[in-house]
């Protein structure tokens, strides 16, 4: 545990805005690939891309770091991140970024609706409400029209869904795991699991294609770390509001690289569901845990 000592909000608030900037250009610059390049040969790119800068951080600080007892349980958080990333690069190929960005905010409110069954949380009426109106936000920004929802904002939910799921999961994993074990089984699992796809779509990569693909690679890399290393520094109710920063940053790709323009309507959606991940946040901190001992 951290010493209060230790405890450096600023800096941990400076590291996420950093991440936001970096998770940001990381879909940017796939939105430059040629139309030939294939998915699956993103997601391999994306993982191979963790996997080796993984690597080589525990060569370089203790190469204990690469076996764990508990094998079993960072492969199925690798599947899981698996299936968050094919889902999140989707969704971002699909949707305008500013939308796509707002999706990936619903993560904490799937969190809130899933404690109380996973966690045993006693969530309260608040709570409830709140983040009942998270997802009417949701419904607005994704522009629901009766009972047809964009494909693109259903893969987005999903990977929201999916990144709720790895919450749990490094609680769980995180009693027993250093962080860059986690990541390196992460790299391992992601890139056997999509090396077949990679085989079997397999395209000559032009040099422009093969940079832009080992950059967002590294992107997305780094932007995991600096996340991890905001949330050891920072406190995580201090820092809450930050990651929210993303918003803008992909209103600003998209409207100067793309032309893109949010409408009125994915601007009211994204406001309801930032307000209400933020306060659905302070009211999951406030909420003690089900049974006798909630300390």
């Amino acid at each position: 545990m951290t010493a209060a000592a230790d405890i450096n909000n600023p800096y941990g608030a400076a590291l996420l805005i950093a991440a936001a900037g970096v998770f940001t250009a990381d879909v940017t610059v796939l939105r430059f690939l040629s139309p030939e390049v294939p998915f699956a040969l993103i997601i391999f790119a994306r993982s191979l891309s963790q996997l080796v800068i993984v690597a080589l951080w525990i060569a370089a600080r203790n190469p204990g770091l690469y076996s764990s007892a508990r094998w079993p349980k960072l492969v199925l958080r690798g599947l899981t991140s698996l299936v968050c990333w094919w889902l999140y690069y989707a969704s971002f190929q699909t949707l305008e970024l500013s939308l796509a960005s707002t999706l990936t905010f619903t993560s904490s409110l799937f969190v809130v609706a899933m404690a109380p069954v996973v966690l045993g949380e006693r969530i309260g009426a608040k709570r409830a409400m709140t983040t009942l109106a998270g997802f009417v936000g949701v419904l607005i920004a994704s522009g629901v029209d009766g009972f047809t929802v964009e494909t693109g904002a259903l893969l987005g939910l999903g990977s929201a869904f999916a990144a709720a799921i790895l919450v749990f999961q490094n609680r769980l994993l995180a009693r027993t795991e250093h962080t860059a074990t986690i990541m390196f089984w992460i790299g391992l699992v992601a890139t056997i699991g999509t090396l077949p796809g990679a085989v079997a779509g397999w395209t000559v990569l032009t040099p422009y294609d093969g940079f832009l693909l080992l950059t967002a690679g590294t992107l997305g890399t780094v932007g995991m770390l600096f996340t991890v290393e905001a949330y050891r520094f920072g406190e995580v109710s201090a820092l809450a509001s930050f990651p929210y920063v993303r918003i803008l940053f992909a209103l600003a790709a998209g409207y100067f690289l793309f032309g893109e323009t949010a409408s009125l309507r994915e601007v009211l959606g994204a406001v309801v569901i930032v307000i209400c991940g933020l306060a659905a946040h302070e009211y999951r901190g406030k909420a003690k845990p089900l049974g006798r001992n909630s300390s």
